[in-house]
């Protein structure tokens, strides 16, 4: 890695960015990292970042909007200064041993290295976010952090420890990046980078990841955005309405009458459906047998569980599956 001169230290020369792109990376990931730096060069008037892109075996990468990105493989990219690993889904099968050498190669050049959503697991897997402190997606925080037991994986929303930059999505890159150019070249630049997107960035990288966005139901009612927060945090265990009613210093058939006012339903309701959601996801997502689906969301019956998922999505998770295969 060369430490001579900082990420974080403006040169007189635009900072050479390499951005790869794996193929299903999702269009906003991307966008989120290349719109800033190209923002902070309009808004500076001059060439304050210069982005080339890279794909993990050269050629086409296909986005899940279906747009596609060209570039030469990994092996054959010009190093650069920063590495942005950009990737969504199904990264595993791309990451080739060929790959991960060249990753590591890169990253003897350059400056800093960073990573969004799913492309932390390939920054990880080549080992260079060992000793580091990390985030990746909400999704992937379990198996990721099993797996990358040398790396210091938090729930945060953006990490960024020495010159390693790591983000769990899209929304939490733009805040990364505006820090980027606050830190290279002032917190004026970075706020008129995000007046551009009429962008008004309200939490600092520390704040965790949020499995469920409550800020709209924050506005109709406080204490059911804290009682919806409560429930997205114990899908597995979930807790009886008269003890979530408890912890929010309010009875049971208050909080009741609050949600109907709030969200149209019950507590109970709105519970079950988050937990048979996340049933969805994981269903679609992994391999996880029918059993651990369900007891990750809070069923202790299997035939309970496919008779609620059956309710709830028409079709058992077999048929899910095979629909998808």
């Amino acid at each position: 890695m060369n430490t001579e001169k900082s990420l974080f230290e403006p040169q007189g020369w635009p900072l050479k960015t390499l951005v790869l792109v794996f193929d299903e990376t999702n269009a906003l990931s991307l966008a989120s990292v290349v719109d800033p730096m190209r923002a902070a060069n309009r808004r500076a008037g001059k060439k304050l970042f210069d982005w080339s892109f890279a794909t993990p075996g050269g050629g086409l990468a296909r986005l899940t909007a279906g747009i596609q990105i060209t570039g030469p493989g990994m092996f054959a990219a010009q190093p650069a200064d920063l590495l942005i690993s950009v990737a969504s889904f199904n990264i595993q099968p791309q990451l080739s041993p060929r790959l991960i050498t060249a990753l590591r190669s890169h990253a003897h050049h350059a400056k800093g290295i960073a990573a969004v959503d799913g492309g932390a697991w390939a920054l990880a897997q080549a080992g260079l976010l060992n000793g580091y402190a990390a985030t990746a997606h909400w999704e992937d925080h379990a198996a990721f952090t099993a797996a990358f037991p040398e790396i210091d994986t938090r729930r945060s929303r953006y990490v960024i420890d020495r010159n390693r930059l790591t983000t769990g999505g899209a929304a939490p890159c733009l805040d990364m990046m505006l820090e980027l150019i606050s830190r290279r070249h002032g917190p004026a630049l970075a706020a008129r980078v995000a007046s551009a997107f009429i962008y008004d960035p309200v939490r600092d990288g520390t704040a965790p990841q949020t499995q469920l966005p409550t800020a709209t139901i924050a506005r109709r009612d406080a204490k059911v955005a804290k009682a919806a927060t409560l429930m997205s945090d114990t899908l597995d265990e979930p807790l009886p309405i008269s003890q979530l009613a408890k912890r929010l210093n309010l009875s049971p058939r208050v909080l009741e009458l609050r949600f109907q006012k709030a969200l149209g339903t019950t507590p109970k309701s709105y519970y079950l459906a988050l937990r048979l959601s996340e049933a969805q996801r994981l269903a679609s997502e992994t391999r996880d047998p029918v059993q651990d689906i369900a007891f990750a969301t809070g069923f202790s019956s299997q035939a309970t569980f496919a008779r609620a998922f059956k309710a709830a999505h028409g079709q058992s998770v077999s048929d899910l599956r095979r629909a998808r295969a």
